[in-house]
C-alpha cells in the first residue's frame, strides 16, 4: 500500500526534476511553516559557480530572509536527498524543526550515514528526522541524471 506524498516533498521532487533540466544534481528542497511554503530551492552549484549552493543552503538562506531570522525554529524541510554534513550543519543552526528527506546517500549523506551528524555530542539542535519520504522516485531522479552523465 503506498501513501500520497506530502505536498511539500511532491514540490521538492518537481523542483529536483527541474534541476536536472537544467543541469544540476537534482535535488530540490522546500522549507515550510505550517501550511505555508516559506521557500523552496534547488541545487544551483554549477550554474551559480558556487560549491555551497545545495538546495537545502539555498532554501535556508531564502526562507531567513523572508522570515527576518536566522531562527527557522517553526518551519520543517522537505528534501529529496539525505544531506550531507554542510547542509546537516546549516539545519541545525537554523533550528528547524523537522527535517523529512527522500532519498538516503550512503556516500555523501550526514544524516543516516557518514559522520550522523545529528548524533554528534558536538550538535546543538537536532530536529526530528523522518527519512524515505518520496524516496524511490528521488533515488530514480539521481539514478537517471548520473547515467546520463556517464
Amino acid at each position: 500500500m503506498s501513501f500520497p506524498l506530502p505536498p511539500p516533498m511532491r514540490l521538492a521532487l518537481d523542483l529536483a526534476a527541474e534541476a536536472a533540466s537544467a543541469g544540476e544534481v537534482p535535488v530540490g528542497a522546500v522549507i515550510v511553516q505550517g501550511d505555508m511554503i516559506v521557500a523552496t530551492a534547488v541545487n544551483r552549484m554549477h550554474g551559480g559557480h558556487d560549491p555551497t549552493a545545495h538546495a537545502e543552503m539555498e532554501a535556508i538562506r531564502a526562507a531567513a530572509a523572508r522570515l527576518g531570522s536566522q531562527r527557522l525554529d517553526a518551519c520543517d524541510i522537505y528534501v529529496t536527498l539525505e544531506p550531507c554534513a554542510m547542509c546537516a550543519g546549516a539545519i541545525s543552526h537554523a533550528r528547524l524543526r523537522r527535517l523529512y528527506y527522500g532519498a538516503d546517500d550512503p556516500k555523501g549523506g550526514a544524516i543516516a550515514h557518514g559522520p550522523r551528524f545529528f548524533a554528534q555530542p558536538t550538535c546543538h539542535h537536532r530536529p526530528d528526522i523522518y527519512g524515505g519520504i518520496g524516496e524511490a522516485e528521488a533515488a530514480a531522479q539521481l539514478r537517471a541524471f548520473f547515467m546520463g552523465r556517464r
